[in-house]
């Protein structure tokens, strides 16, 4: 059904595309004889415009991932309050991204910051292709601006950093070998339900990950405060364990497409992607090169030209 449904899109999606090109010609041809005026051939062009190049981006999203939810995970850089300022910024921001999209969103983790804002969050988004838009966020985020924590009033640079892994599915399977799961349990912290800070409901799932490939230990750690059960919390970290092995994978696949298409330009997902000037007015996208000066309109949610301008450049790489 899943592959029923994704044919039956392209299809529709492209019927749709063919009769507005058809209207389009049409209205061309009455615009010579006059009965159709200037202004509605380029509101006709515009609209085909937008039907194809929705379309463009949708061909970006081809890869067995980006049909996926997604787990979006933050965190403050070095520079205490400001940072943890900032880190919260960008989460309001995903969040307000996801609300336009009718994404189903759930906090998994939160911490606050020591004065203000956050330490670190994570933010799972549940959604057709939540992933293969948001994966143009991962790296570092660069906010510019004058600081509201500073009396002298000066100009402050901060950092965060967004990792973006997908969510799996019951479509995925992954592999968890249960003598190398450890738990912890620790009380949660915020608001909520009687059980908050009395019962240890929060869990800390502890993951022994060996490489297959190069034979080097890791260990995941994974914390888990959404549910006021802890058995609830337990599903859920092994849910987002599940998520961080599948993206291990999907790194080896990239990097095995790296070698092979070693002329082909590669994003690194810890360099510093994207600046927000506030004083300057200006958000800019340093692989891109796409920027705008609506620093409200960005803060607020609206990221889709940063999303297109990244997919439409990188996509067959990302």
């Amino acid at each position: 059904m899943k592959v029923v449904r994704e044919l039956k899109y392209w299809i529709n999606a492209y019927q749709e595309v063919k009769s507005a090109a058809e209207e389009l010609q049409l209205a061309f041809d009455f615009a010579k004889e006059g009965i159709v005026s200037e202004e509605e051939i380029d509101a006709n062009y515009k609209h085909v415009l937008r039907l194809i190049e929705d379309l463009e981006l949708k061909n970006m999203l081809r890869r067995e991932e980006d049909q996926l939810g997604a787990v979006l995970k933050i965190n403050a850089g070095a520079g205490g309050t400001e940072s943890q300022d900032w880190a919260s910024m960008l989460f309001r921001m995903y969040q307000r991204w996801c609300e336009s999209k009718n994404y189903k969103t759930t906090v998994t983790n939160w911490q606050d910051g020591d004065d203000a804002g956050i330490k670190t969050a994570t933010l799972q988004v549940e959604g057709d292709l939540a992933y293969g838009f948001l994966k143009s966020e991962n790296g570092v985020h660069r906010l510019v601006r004058v600081s509201p924590f500073n009396a002298q009033g000066k100009r402050m640079t901060s950092f965060a950093s967004v990792f973006v892994v997908p969510l799996v599915d019951d479509s995925i399977e992954i592999e968890v070998n249960p003598a190398n799961l450890s738990w912890d349990t620790f009380r949660s912290s915020g608001a909520g339900g009687q059980n908050v800070n009395k019962v240890e409901t929060g869990v800390r799932l502890h993951y022994q990950y060996k490489d297959p490939d190069t034979g080097e230990e890791q260990e995941i750690v994974i914390e888990n405060t959404e549910s006021r059960s802890q058995m609830g919390n337990r599903e859920n970290a092994l849910r987002l364990l599940k998520s961080q092995l599948y993206e291990i994978e999907l790194e080896k696949r990239r990097a095995a497409q790296a070698a092979i298409e070693a002329g082909k330009k590669k994003i690194e997902w810890g360099s510093q992607i994207r600046s927000y000037v506030f004083d300057d007015r200006r958000v800019k996208d340093h692989r891109t090169n796409y920027q705008t000066s609506d620093v409200t309109g960005v803060m607020d949610g609206d990221l889709d030209e940063f999303i297109k301008a990244y997919l439409m450049q990188f996509g067959d790489e990302a």
